[in-house]
């Protein structure tokens, strides 16, 4: 099983280092595509003014793309707050769907929000973002240049020197690592709704989100795949740092489980089968990991390590060294991209509570619920 997790990770990032960054044809033309960006918010008073703010900052042409903030029954000022912006919209779940009636707000926001636009190009982001200045220009280009159906892009976690706040941007370098290599690759599908791209028509094509719209999460994985089986050779990834979009982390070790175990609750959910067969080595690799040191104590006798339990203890040191280099050989090139190399020194510190929480995120994810903008979803 190590073998192949590490040979996995070393073809990660032999996947992640051939990605080209992207650059613009120097004799790129005037840009014609009209941008939609959705932002679906619940609550998010406090964190939209950054990404508004980020998006009046854009060198793309403003009569190019409008910005549509869809408000999902918030309790707070958000409504309030976008309106300080004349020149963004607003409109309210609320009119068209009342509280608790479905199980996929995010999903039915931005079809919603698809439904009131004019874009040729729907670009989705979280309300707890934001994105430098040439974001929506170079997206533009990449789009007119290579005509894709859906184009991945990188996020990053702009964190704190909280340690939960660290193990969170570590995890999710991680992620995104992977997301690029398997993209480029044509492994299987990953993507974040944090910044993602895709054609009005190819999601008119697979007729939006029906048929996985029962399903609370997936509002970008499952749309992708949708979009990948119906236009093969459709998906693109691209990596700029133009286009990395920074996110925020939680702040507490509560808000990740549920966080973490909201993404694995749609893992059999999938109908690329390719990440699933990744993502059961991933989960049994750290199950093995969290055993082996309780196989150790339960051959000990009277607090004397016997023979069997020192061979078990050993085996786990030599299991986790070698994790945490493939780890690491996988995670620089990444790091490096993000400009978060300095992150790498803690990053052996983080294994213990990185394999503790892939193994209950993982079972709860299948088997528990969890609570996600003040909702309870089984």
């Amino acid at each position: 099983m190590l073998f192949v997790y590490t040979g996995l990770l070393l073809y990660y990032r032999f996947g992640f280092k051939q990605i080209p960054v992207f650059q613009p044809p120097a004799s790129n033309p005037q840009p014609s595509t009209f941008i939609t960006v959705l932002i679906p918010a619940r609550n998010e008073a406090v964190n939209l003014p950054g990404l508004l703010n980020s998006l009046l900052a854009q060198t793309y042409p403003s009569n190019l793309f409008e910005v549509i903030v869809i408000d999902d029954h918030s309790a707070d000022e958000t409504v309030n707050v976008v309106k300080q912006y004349a020149s963004f919209r607003v409109c309210s779940l609320k009119d068209f769907i009342p509280e608790r009636a479905i199980n996929s707000y995010k999903k039915k926001a931005i079809e919603i929000g698809i439904q009131q636009s004019r874009g040729t190009l729907i670009v989705t982001t979280d309300a707890d973002c934001y994105a430098g200045a040439e974001w929506l220009q170079t997206i533009a280009s990449f789009y007119e240049t290579n005509q894709p159906k859906l184009i991945v892009m990188p996020v990053v976690i702009n964190c704190s020197k909280r340690p939960i706040e660290i193990f969170q941007a570590l995890d999710f370098m991680t992620l995104q690592g992977i997301t690029g290599a398997s993209v480029y690759k044509k492994m299987h599908s990953m993507c974040n709704g944090a910044n993602l791209a895709y054609s009005r028509k190819a999601f008119e094509a697979v007729n939006g989100f029906a048929g996985i719209d029962t399903i609370a999460s997936g509002d970008d994985m499952l749309l992708m795949h949708k979009i990948a089986v119906q236009f093969p050779g459709g998906i693109a990834y691209l990596k700029s740092p133009e286009v990395i979009v920074q996110t925020e982390p939680v702040h507490t070790v509560k808000a990740f489980f549920n966080q973490r175990i909201r993404w694995a609750s749609k893992a059999d959910k999938y109908e690329d089968k390719r990440i699933f067969w990744v993502l059961l080595l991933v989960y049994f690799f750290n199950v093995m990991l969290l055993l082996l040191p309780v196989l150790a104590f339960t051959h000990t006798f009277l607090w004397t390590m016997n023979y069997t339990a020192w061979t078990i203890i050993i085996t786990w040191l030599m299991l986790m060294l070698l994790k945490t280099i493939a780890e690491l050989l996988f995670l620089y090139p990444v790091a490096k991209f993000f400009g978060k190399q300095r992150l790498l020194w803690l990053f052996p510190l983080a294994q213990p509570f990185h394999i503790l929480y892939t193994v209950i995120a993982g079972w709860l994810g299948k088997f528990g619920s969890y609570e996600w903008k003040e909702r309870l979803v089984k």
